[in-house]
């Protein structure tokens, strides 16, 4: 295109030439000393007008034959490039210069013969020969128009576009149906949409074309050939969309086969949908936009018509998909990928405004509109289904060594997801008035004498932070439920204070925090605390009582019979909690290591006292472990590995 001579210029029409008439007659009246030249150049003019006078006045004396002399003309020159298969365009601006000529001239004859008053077969016989050479004219400068359209093409690769994509290095939240697993773990990110990038506008057709294509549209609209021009511009640049779209992953896709996709393949092809909607409303319809009204700057609505009849199939196509979602089942593993599709077409909703702004417009834009809510209302209700399926999963069976339900897992990362998507969530949740309709049993938690859920919402500032926080809640009472499967209530209370401390941390360590605030981590370290404690009192007192000195330093036989039991009673129930506890496991490393120090300077400390005090009623022999020994053993305890004591040597 960089040797390409647009003839468009040379082909203004008639106001240019006044303009330029007037313009030589004011030079002339200012400037009576012309150079040899400018007065050779002045004569040529002169005799140039004076023929062009005397064709006319030969026309109007001659009448019809001066015009059937002329069409002659004109449709031999039209017909020469019938039989050439070359592009006229591609010929150089000279031919296509002549080309527009004769055609232009070919529509004016056209005119003329309609504007007459004609009673002969053979006048007839001449508007219809003029009719014929006309539209073999327009027939050709439609097949140039698609021609130059397609060969200026400019490639569009959506890849240098101003956007990013975490498609590849996403990971998604798990199944509510079976809680995701640990990978989930610190992983979950959403994938970013730009608030800020600016509108801006793409080459489709190589500038040095564009005004080559208003000249044969302008030409065509004038002989009364717009619908075909337009047609051959529809054609042509729907093609082009298709492609875009092609290139943008997307595939043609009914609300069927949407619904039959597995979550998987739908996920990814949600993905992909987000950034092609991106990509193609902001830059390309923009730009396609831009396009239209350059050809058909001059043509009305024109400019308005066409580009609607382009791209309302392709917003067609993409808001298709987006509706089959709204119509799918209310997984609550969809909510985040829902939430991108609904935030995508909110930050476009301007865009789609200004580009189908007009009567033509509207089906689309009402289109638009309509999906949008229904995506609103589809987060919504997959957000109360996020609730009611917390509250309504059930175990039939323990969880294995008291760790971290996958449910606390699932949730905690999930609503910590959620808080991207704070603004959203606030805007599609307000007019929810009350929470979801699941009651929490007063004697699911002995917090829940001291407190009410709502007194918990009392200091709630947004309709986000209320549903998390109540959500949150029926999490625990979930896991209050759960712990009752346990028949030891050590477990029972170790559980609880595993998963409550995990929540909590989740809570403390990431923006969470803005939204539960420091009243809410207080209440729940309190909690997991307690747990603790509660664990340590149902393990250990029983044992350490053993240990207390009832004695009244008697050493007498019966005494020292009773103290030796006592001791290799509690012997027989450490090994019991050694075997036992080395297979419940705490995830966290520091509130592993805690617990083992709480419990370590409880046991070792009653264990020192016993045996310094009755080492001589006892007896060296009956010592089996020292107290570095039970030191040791205890650090062995909540590893998730379950070991014994009873043929592992002497550690002394």
């Amino acid at each position: 295109m960089g040797d390409y001579e647009s003839v468009a210029p040379q082909l203004e029409g008639e106001e240019n030439i006044i303009a330029a008439a007037k313009h030589i007659v004011r030079a002339l009246g200012s400037n009576k000393n012309l150079t040899t030249d400018v007065k050779k150049i002045l004569a040529d003019l002169g005799s140039k007008l004076s023929t062009m006078a005397t064709i006319e006045d030969n026309m109007v004396e001659g009448g019809k034959t001066g015009i059937e002399e002329q069409l002659s003309v004109v449709q031999e020159k039209i017909m020469s490039w019938e039989a050439d298969e070359s592009m006229i365009w591609d010929s150089g601006p000279d031919e296509a210069i002549e080309y527009l000529n004769a055609a232009d001239e070919a529509r004016k004859l056209t005119e003329r013969l309609e504007n007459q008053c004609l009673n002969s077969e053979e006048e007839k016989e001449l508007l219809r020969r003029a009719h014929d050479v006309l539209q073999m004219a327009m027939q050709r400068l439609e097949d140039e128009f698609k021609h130059m359209l397609v060969q200026h093409r400019q490639p569009f690769e959506p890849e240098h576009m101003s956007f990013r994509s975490n498609e590849d290095d996403s990971v998604d939240v798990g199944s509510i149906v079976s809680f995701g697993d640990d990978s989930i773990e610190e992983s979950t990110h959403r994938d970013s949409i730009s608030r800020t990038s600016e509108e801006y506008i793409i080459d489709l057709v190589h500038p040095d074309a564009i005004p080559d294509l208003k000249c044969i549209a302008n030409l065509m609209f004038m002989s009364n050939y717009d619908h075909e021009c337009c047609q051959a511009y529809v054609v042509v640049r729907k093609d082009a969309l298709d492609e875009c779209l092609s290139n943008l992953d997307m595939e043609k896709l009914s609300i069927e086969d949407v619904l039959r996709m597995e979550w998987g393949t739908l996920n990814s092809k949600i993905k992909r949908w987000v950034r092609a909607m991106k990509v193609f409303v902001r830059p390309y319809l923009a730009s396609e936009k831009w396009l239209c009204d350059q050809v058909f700057a001059e043509l009305g609505s024109a400019n308005l018509a066409c580009f609607v009849e382009v791209a309302k199939a392709s917003m067609l196509q993409l808001l298709n998909f987006a509706e089959a979602i709204t119509i799918g089942s209310h997984q609550p593993e969809k909510l985040v990928r829902i939430l991108d599709m609904y935030e995508v077409l909110a930050d476009l909703l301007p865009d789609i405004d200004a580009l189908f702004w007009d009567e033509a417009g509207s089906s689309v834009r009402i289109e638009y509109h309509e999906v949008l809510k229904r995506l609103g209302d589809t987060v919504r209700a997959t957000f109360l289904e996020f609730e009611n399926a917390v509250a309504s999963n059930t175990s039939t069976s323990p969880f294995a060594g008291g760790g971290i339900h996958h449910l606390t897992r699932y949730v905690m990362n999930y609503i910590r997801l959620l808080v991207d998507y704070k603004d959203t969530l606030n805007l599609l949740l307000k007019d929810q008035d009350g929470v979801a309709a699941i009651s929490v049993s007063p004697d699911t938690s002995p917090a829940t004498e001291e407190e009410s859920i709502s007194k918990d919402f009392s200091g709630c500032c947004s309709p986000m932070e209320h549903h998390l926080q109540w959500l949150t809640s029926i999490l625990e009472a979930n896991l209050y439920e759960k712990s009752k499967l346990y028949r030891d209530a050590a477990l029972q209370h170790f559980f609880l204070m595993n998963n409550i401390h995990y929540m909590a941390q989740k809570v403390k360590n990431s923006e969470l925090r803005l939204i539960f605030e420091d009243k809410w981590i207080r209440k729940h370290n309190w909690k997991f605390q307690q747990h603790a404690m509660d664990y340590e009192r149902a393990t250990w007192s029983s044992i350490l009582s053993l240990l207390k000195d009832e004695s009244n330093s008697s050493s007498s036989s019966i005494s020292r019979t009773l103290l030796k039991e006592r001791l290799r009673s509690f012997y027989v129930a450490f090994e019991e909690v050694y075997k036992t506890q080395t297979a419940w496991l705490i995830p966290d490393a520091q509130l592993r290591e805690d617990l083992r120090i709480s419990t370590s300077l409880k046991v070792i400390q009653a264990y020192r006292t016993f045996v310094g005090r009755q080492m001589y009623h006892i007896g060296e022999k009956h010592i089996k472990y020292n107290a570095e020994d039970l030191q040791d053993y205890l650090l062995d305890l909540f590893e998730g590995s379950q070991k014994s004591l009873h043929n592992n040597p002497h550690r002394r």
